[in-house]
């Protein structure tokens, strides 16, 4: 009988991996396609056309500031600066303990306003609402801390523009990065209701006045390994998703919302910590239960700098809370799964991320125990083992694929040495580093069955002193 379980077990590994390779060999055919499309597209609708145009609609940027003193100041005027033609930043204060409101009422000369607070959006009680005196397109929002989502429902209360995004106040956005997002929602007015760009690693770059001047490999080995995940997530794991028109997710830090889509929802939803991936859901959800065409996109232009951390610690608790709102966001989406009425999303992504995203850890490690326990006993074969290793090799190329594909085109692009580096550690990402990620996962289960709410704080350098901020 254990033998049997063994054997069982040890297949069913293998024949995972082996698949989840043929998978991703797709979305990377796939992904490749699309990025060669798109090029060619953006040759005939620059960014200058967008920018000049009066049809360009308005953008509220919403920045959910949690002890952010460090770096407010600074990110909000490198978000001032972007390449857009009509800009509100709302600067949401979620109950911090240090001085940010304090740094912003110096910096910006904040005054207090009377301002109406839509009704069908709610959020912890708000203190007060202030404007800069000389640039009212500058918004600050004093409230009782609430989380995250909280902090963008207040946020949504009070912004004026038919369009909102959600950064996170300690990252950097390209110069143009906007006015990319937003392309959708210039392409098809009618349909687009929600579009997400990539994010990708700041550790290693030079960053000047709140502009990416310079694309280096990060020097801290754990954070150049998310320098080259983030390429293979965000190219290969996105646009497949995006051009069927089934994208499960648009980063929190990094997306556009038409507003009134939002508000038809409610806003954010303040009982998970993947808010981001829940609103996508629940709009998908509405669309196709009103039977009314939309797009929901992936833009692989423009993209959002933030910092990965340096430490096994920080890394775990950002990907614990990952695998939690991963789990809550499935659960809540349960109604979805393999009805043909969903579409693509239902009879396709959500069951792919169930077993080959939240899944995954349990059985990857397992097969990791199990496979070569069973092999050193004298129940598999070495030919067996060998191919499971090889299923490892396969990720490792397809890895590289990614970060060589990434390269290509008009994206930000790394030095020749730098690149060979990338792949060296493209190559590591599949032996040694995902299982550690795997295991930070798995303990996200943990947090799932205590019913653990806490975000957990990051330890972040940003762009002066080091400080405490709410992952």
């Amino acid at each position: 009988m254990v033998e049997t379980i063994l054997d069982v077990t040890a297949v069913f590994a293998v024949v995972y991996a082996l698949v989840a390779g043929t998978a991703y060999l797709i979305f990377t055919y796939a992904a490749w396609v699309s990025l060669r499309r798109y090029e060619r597209a953006r040759h005939y609708t620059p960014n200058e056309d967008a920018f000049a145009s009066p049809l360009t609609p308005g953008i509220s940027i919403i920045l959910p500031a949690f002890n952010e003193e460090a770096g407010i100041v600074e990110s909000v005027r490198s978000l001032l600066a972007l390449h857009y033609p009509l800009l509100e930043i709302v600067v949401v204060n979620d109950g911090s303990t240090d001085g940010t409101l304090d740094r912003m009422r110096s910096a910006f000369d904040l005054v207090p306003v009377r301002r109406a607070l839509r009704e069908s959006i709610k959020s912890e009680p708000v203190r007060q609402v202030f404007v800069a005196r000389t640039n009212h397109d500058v918004v600050v929002v004093d409230k009782l801390n609430g989380g995250k989502s909280d902090a963008l429902n207040a946020g949504l209360r009070v912004l004026r523009h038919p369009l909102v995004a959600s950064i996170d106040a300690d990252a950097v956005v390209d110069a143009d990065g906007l006015l990319e997002v937003a392309r959708p929602f210039l392409d098809d007015p009618d349909l687009a209701v929600a579009s997400g760009g990539a994010i990708r690693i700041s550790n290693g770059c030079a960053i000047d006045h709140g502009r990416v001047v310079g694309v280096g490999l990060p020097r801290h080995g754990l954070a150049a390994l998310q320098f080259v995940e983030y390429e293979r997530v965000f190219l290969v794991g996105r646009i497949p998703w995006s051009d069927i028109n089934a994208l499960p997710i648009i980063s929190g830090a990094f997306g556009v919302f038409r507003r009134e889509s939002l508000e038809a929802i409610g806003g954010y939803n303040r009982a998970t910590v993947g808010e981001d991936m829940d609103a996508v859901m629940r709009l998908h959800r509405r669309c196709r239960d009103q039977d009314r065409p939309y797009t929901i996109k992936f833009v692989p232009y423009g993209a959002l700098w933030t910092e990965g951390p340096e430490d096994i610690r920080t890394l775990s608790r950002q990907r614990r809370r990952w695998q939690r709102g991963l789990g809550q966001t499935l659960w809540q989406s349960r109604g979805m799964f393999l009805r043909p009425r969903y579409g693509f999303l239902g009879v396709l992504t959500l069951p792919y991320f169930l077993v080959y995203e939240f899944l995954t850890p349990i059985i990857v490690l397992l097969g990791l125990i199990v496979v070569p326990v069973w092999w050193l006993a004298g129940g598999l074969g070495l030919h067996f083992v060998l191919v499971y290793l090889l299923s490892f090799v396969i990720g490792g190329l397809l890895t590289m694929a990614a970060v060589t594909m990434d390269q290509i085109g008009e994206r930000q692009r790394v030095s020749n040495r730098d690149l060979a580096k990338s792949l060296g550690y493209a190559v590591m990402t599949n032996m040694g580093y995902l299982q550690l990620v795997q295991a930070c996962q798995f303990l996200g289960y943990v947090d799932l069955t205590r019913r653990t709410q806490s975000w957990g704080a990051q330890r972040r350098h940003g762009i002066g002193a080091a400080t405490e901020t709410r992952e």
